[in-house]
């Protein structure tokens, strides 16, 4: 049954085959990433009706509309229903759908209702990050597969229930972070593992962006017409609306997200994970973080943050510095893998590998290397997404991965937020082992009458 504010146990309405994900170990980690070979039916024409799939949408701005975009540049897509608690956001999108697609989906103010359409074979989620959890365990209840975007919550316990939903009605979920299926980190990934640069010592990552620091104070003021302003709150505590807590800057707002580090830095760690195909929550955390801009920002996120995830065999370092829009190898962000014998710098638009000296051979110890540019990669991680609804194998990034990369994110915000630098999490007790105050940031506490999922 689909989940209410006052009854949110979710009841099994279906028999399932619980994935065993280990066993797509290979699939989930080393071998996400091959390049997604086309259906001959999306290449060479219409599917048949029995190829398509049909889409819904809930939350239509930005990065929501992005990925309904994507899905529909396929053949084998159809837009059916589009949900936002913004009348005149839906209504745009709706128009600019049937402008571009010719296609007419119903529309909904409430994705509850949206989900007892029949015909609804897949969910996008497109909300902010505090309605994540409640979106997709709706979802995957009403028996729809899901294409959520990153981070794929805004706490730990809400990216456990996502799992544990994920496994118990048996659904396929993809989790947004694309950079899985770009072909420049697909190459570096491969190369690393291949030994060329010698073993890995350290991964460095940064992100700097000017949309980090937040935006300029605003008064509180009355709610726009047409939207459902208690509903776009939801579970988060009740507050008078204000337009920095509302569309676009919604994520420096620990009620809603995580700040910048959520956004970009889930991104960037997930990548300093599969480089060595950890599938693993942090142990350890030490965490720098402060607002250093001098800005006068509305803002409850950090605009820079030093970060260390310490591993058995290499580290993984974090870099963010809101507010400036440069940094290492003058790019605004990116990834560089370590070794012995040379590193490896790598973005969205391609890789660099650049070589450590042999003063005693008098050479380079591996070539240098510039790749071809490439692109992002929006496209390719949702045609893995929909091959996967299809076949029922798992996709590039399954819950059990977008988990780990947002605990990476978590337990550092959580860190930061309380001034406690170090932290020691203990992921089979779901806890942190030397911090009481950690552990009351675990779980969320929901607004009445919303309720946290129980699974099961």
């Amino acid at each position: 049954m689909i989940t209410n504010p006052t009854n949110t146990t979710i009841m099994k309405t279906n028999q399932h085959s619980r994935r065993d994900f280990l066993k797509n170990a290979s699939a989930a980690t080393a071998g996400i990433g091959a390049l997604t070979v086309l259906p001959s039916s999306v290449v060479f024409g219409k599917p048949s009706p029995s190829d398509q799939i049909n889409v819904a949408l809930i939350g239509c701005r930005n990065r929501g509309f992005g990925s309904l975009k994507d899905h529909l540049g396929f053949k084998d897509t159809n837009c059916v229903a589009m949900c936002d608690i913004d009348s005149e956001v839906l209504n745009d999108k709706a128009a600019d759908i049937q402008k571009t697609y010719k296609q007419s989906p119903k529309l909904y103010n409430d994705y509850r209702k949206m989900l007892e359409q029949k015909d609804i074979d897949v969910v996008i989620i497109g909300t902010p990050d505090h309605w994540h959890c409640l979106n997709l365990v709706d979802s995957v209840a009403a028996g729809k597969d899901v294409y959520i975007e990153k981070p794929m919550a805004n706490t730990i316990e809400e990216c456990n229930i996502i799992v544990q939903a994920s496994s118990y009605y048996d659904r396929i979920v993809q989790v947004g972070q694309q950079q899985r299926s770009n072909p420049s980190f697909i190459e570096s990934m491969t190369l690393v593992k291949s030994g060329l640069i010698g073993p890995l010592r350290k991964v460095n990552l940064w992100a700097n962006f000017n949309y980090g620091l937040g935006a300029k104070p605003a008064m509180d003021e009355p709610v726009p017409d047409g939207v459902d302003y208690d509903m776009w709150l939801g579970p988060a505590p009740s507050r008078p609306f204000n337009r920095n807590h509302f569309h676009g800057t919604w994520r420096h707002f620990w009620n809603y997200g995580g700040g910048m580090f959520s956004d970009w830095g889930v991104h960037l760690i997930d990548m300093g994970l599969w480089v060595k195909d950890q599938v693993k929550a942090p142990t350890r955390v030490l965490t720098y973080a402060g607002n250093n801009s001098g800005s006068e920002m509305q803002r409850d996120t950090f605009d820079t943050m030093s970060v260390i995830f310490p591993t058995k065999d290499y580290v993984i370092n974090y870099d963010m510095t809101a507010g400036v829009q440069n940094g290492p190898y003058d790019n605004m962000y990116g990834v560089a893998l370590i070794g012995d014998k040379g590193t490896i710098k790598v973005d969205r638009s391609g890789y660099r590998i650049i070589p450590e000296w042999d003063a005693e051979k008098q050479d380079f110890m591996i070539e240098a290397k510039q790749s071809e540019k490439s692109h992002e990669a929006h496209s390719a991680h949702v045609r893995n997404f929909l091959d996967c609804v299809k076949s029922r194998q798992t996709p590039s990034c399954p819950p059990e991965v977008g988990r780990v990369a947002a605990l990476h994110v978590h337990v550092a915000n959580i860190s930061a937020r309380i001034g406690e630098p170090f932290l020691i999490w203990d992921d089979k007790n779901n806890s942190f082992a030397n911090s009481e105050k950690a552990n009351s940031y675990i779980s969320p506490n929901y607004r009445s009458p919303w309720k946290l999922p129980k699974i099961g």
